[in-house]
C-alpha cells in the first residue's frame, strides 16, 4: 500500500482545464489497477491532492436538479460565470476567488475501503482546521459537508462536498469558503438545500483570512486521519 500522497497546488486555474487534470491522474490509477489484476502484479498507484481556486463557476452533480440555478445563460455570462453539469454526487454548488477548493484523487485501497468514512475523514480535516480558529463546525444529518449551528433556524453551511469514486480511486472533492464573495451563492438554491445560510471564514472571524496558513491546517489534518505523507510536487 503507497499512503504517500503527492500535493499540487494550481493556483487560479479554470474550472474545466482542472476537471480534465482531474480525469487523467483518476485514469493513470485506474490504468495502473486494471493492469495489476490483468497481469497479477502489485505495482503501486500513486495518490494525489490537488489545491486550486477556480474563477466564478456553478457546477451541477449527476442527481442534482437544474432548476436550482437560478440565472440564465446570459445572467451567468453578465456574472463572469460558467456552468457546468459533472460527475460527482450531490447538487448544485457554487466556487470562485476566496473558496479552497481540494480534490483528492487517491486509491482508497491504500488506505480503507469505505466511502462513508472517506467523506467523514474529509469533513473531520475541515472541522479540526475550523476548530483552530475557534469555530465549531459539525455535521448535519443526511446531508454532506461542514455547519454550523445544525438543528437551529441559524443553520448555515460552510464547506460543501461532492465526490465520485469508481474501482475505489475518489475525485471532486470539497470547497471552503475563507474569504468567498457569499453574493453568489444567491445565484442558486445551494446543495439543493432551500432555507439554509451559507457563510465563510471571513464572515464567521469579521477578518480577512490568510489562506495559505488554512491550506496547510488541511493537509495536516488529512495526514493524520488518512495516516498518509503529503509532500508538494510540481506539474
Amino acid at each position: 500500500m503507497n499512503k504517500k500522497v503527492q500535493l499540487q497546488d494550481l493556483g487560479n486555474k479554470d474550472y474545466k482545464e482542472t476537471w480534465d487534470y482531474q480525469e487523467s491522474l483518476f485514469k493513470e490509477i485506474v490504468d495502473i489497477k486494471i493492469q495489476n489484476r490483468k497481469d497479477n502484479t502489485q505495482h503501486p498507484t500513486p495518490n494525489f491532492m490537488l489545491y486550486v481556486e477556480h474563477p466564478h463557476v456553478y457546477t451541477l452533480g449527476k442527481s442534482g436538479d437544474v432548476s436550482n440555478l437560478l440565472l440564465s445563460e446570459k445572467q451567468l455570462a453578465a456574472k463572469g460565470a460558467t456552468f457546468y453539469k459533472i460527475n460527482r454526487g450531490g447538487d448544485i454548488t457554487y466556487h470562485g476567488p476566496g473558496q479552497i477548493v481540494g480534490y483528492p484523487i487517491l486509491d482508497l485501497e491504500n488506505f480503507f475501503t469505505d466511502i462513508h468514512k472517506y467523506l467523514r475523514f474529509l469533513e473531520e480535516a475541515i472541522i479540526l482546521t475550523l476548530a483552530e480558529y475557534g469555530l465549531h463546525g459539525t455535521r448535519s444529518e443526511g446531508e454532506t459537508g461542514v455547519w454550523f449551528d445544525v438543528g437551529t433556524p441559524f443553520a448555515r453551511k460552510i464547506c460543501a462536498m461532492g465526490v465520485r469514486a469508481s474501482r475505489w480511486v475518489t475525485m471532486h472533492g470539497f470547497a471552503l469558503n475563507v474569504n468567498a464573495d457569499l453574493g453568489y451563492f444567491d445565484n442558486i438554491i445551494p446543495c439543493g438545500i432551500k432555507g439554509k445560510a451559507v457563510t465563510s471564514m471571513h464572515v464567521e472571524l469579521g477578518k480577512e483570512i490568510n489562506e495559505h496558513e488554512v491550506k496547510a491546517k488541511i493537509l495536516k489534518h488529512l495526514e493524520f486521519l488518512f495516516e498518509a505523507e503529503i509532500f508538494t510536487t510540481k506539474i
